[in-house]
């Protein structure tokens, strides 16, 4: 399989079952569409199976059209049929928006084995909205109905709730302005457990990805790195000030609707061992990462003496490319948390500080990539760029934490006390460094040419 969103290429699989889960037929308008269950199960060390999502357009003649999503012939129904993947036929996309437009008086119904749901309160949808595939995602696929709505398909799915649905639910229900409003949902039943097939949402029309954003802002420094920061114009604190805003209030309505915790020492200690763990791990592939070891060890040995951690819901894999600047402020999107993981894992509570050292790693890597993609140049201009750069990210990750803790404080009542602020710190530093420590990892089995990114963090930290 060569699609984008198959987690499974370069690695030996058989396809172990197949399913329908639900036929659109019965419109002479439209063609029959086939909503297929794929499970593919891997035959090489790591084992495991996952299951895809399918929806396959079935037309009687070659459609050239659609010719670049033609999947091939079958027999269906005693003739031959023409399979196509559904997201790119327009006609076949109406069958997802006559459902979620059927759905609105009651709040769901029932289409072909499939459940569209509607969240009660939100606007009519036209039903001549017209849909086009969207480009460039990987692990899901979306498709908008012009300027009004964006529907996630998800290919690879699992029972229960989907945390990206049940959180957007939750923050649209609240009002929350920092998300795309949640429109509806499709589910189904498999094997009598309720599994959750797409999502409908606000289109922002104005977005612009956050990451993308980052990059130019820095590219505009370093096209002129003797201004500095403040006088080339690719200064980033303010949004960056800006998006810490908004986390602190996307994760105050969390903190509300969802359960929420203080737990005792016990839970910092088990979260120094497992931090400890994964370094261990890490070592064994990356033995460079040996230099700051020591400097590691020492920190989450400080996290095993602070009092305890405040868990909630969180978003659980934020960094810049899932938040957009929309000419109303910063939205932040994808809540599924850590793609791999089963949704139970994903939906447990967790600090929220996970959240800010992601966002704050990704600073740093809108500078490395930035710099990895300039052209060659002499040792000083190498040397006045990385300072720039460094110096940008610096000041973006304070613009950041600074407005994210003053807004969480204010809400909470007032500021904490030296002490709660220094474990607070210390905490944030060993959620940021066991997160570069991570990214080590990965970018030495994926694209090692990325790999000083987190190890400069690293060592940068091993040095303060």
């Amino acid at each position: 399989m060569r699609t984008r969103w198959f987690a499974g290429k370069g690695r030996p699989f058989t396809v172990t079952d197949a399913r329908t889960l639900g036929v659109l037929s019965g419109r002479t308008a439209l063609p029959d569409v086939a909503v297929c269950l794929v499970t593919v199960t891997y035959t090489d060390d790591e084992d495991g199976s996952e299951r895809y999502q399918v929806p396959l357009a079935l037309y009687d003649e070659i459609e050239d059209r659609i010719g670049h999503a033609y999947v091939g012939p079958t027999e269906y129904e005693g003739r031959t049929r023409h399979l196509y993947d559904a997201l790119h036929d327009r006609d076949s996309m109406q069958w997802w928006l006559d459902g979620f437009v059927g759905a609105e008086p009651q709040g769901s119904t029932d289409v072909g084995g499939l459940r569209f749901r509607r969240v009660s309160g939100g606007d009519a949808l036209d039903p001549g909205l017209r849909s086009s595939p969207m480009t460039g995602e990987q692990s899901n696929s979306s498709v908008r109905f012009d300027d009004v709505a964006i529907m996630k398909l998800f290919r690879k799915v699992s029972p229960g709730v989907n945390p990206d649905i049940e959180i957007h639910d939750e923050l649209t229900r609240a009002g929350s302005p920092h998300v795309a409003t949640l429109y509806g949902w499709v589910e189904t039943e498999v094997d009598g457990q309720t599994v959750q097939l797409a999502m409908l949402q606000e289109f922002l029309r104005t977005a612009t990805d956050g990451f993308e954003l980052a990059l130019g802002s820095v590219r505009t420094l370093l096209a002129d790195p003797e201004q500095g920061v403040d006088g080339s114009g690719g200064d980033f604190a303010g949004e960056a000030a800006r998006l810490g805003e908004a986390l602190a209030d996307v994760h105050d309505v969390l903190r509300q609707t969802f359960p929420a915790e203080r737990r005792g020492r016990d839970s910092t200690a088990e979260l120094a061992r497992a931090m400890s763990t994964r370094l261990d791990a890490a070592l064994r592939v990356v033995p460079d990462l040996a230099h700051v070891a020591p400097r590691l060890r020492a920190l989450y040995a400080a996290v095993s003496d602070t009092e305890g951690l405040d868990v909630q819901r969180i978003h659980g894999d934020l960094h810049l490319g899932q938040t957009l600047r929309t000419a109303h402020g910063w939205r932040i999107v994808d809540f599924e948390g850590e793609p791999g993981r089963p949704f139970e894992e994903r939906s447990l509570p967790d600090s929220p500080l996970r959240d800010v050292a992601g966002m704050l790693r990704s600073f740093d890597y809108a500078t490395g990539v930035v710099e990895m993609s300039r052209a060659p140049s002499s040792a000083q201009e190498r040397g006045e760029r990385s300072e720039q750069a460094r110096r940008w990210s610096e000041r973006a990750q304070r613009s950041f934490v600074d407005a994210y803790l003053a807004a969480l404080d204010e809400m909470d009542g007032g500021a904490r006390s030296d002490r709660d602020a220094l474990a607070r710190r210390t905490l944030l530093d060993a959620y940021v460094a066991d997160k570069a420590v991570y990214e080590v990892v990965y970018e030495a089995r994926n694209r090692p040419a990325w790999a000083p990114i987190p190890m400069g963090a690293l060592t940068d930290l091993a040095e303060r």
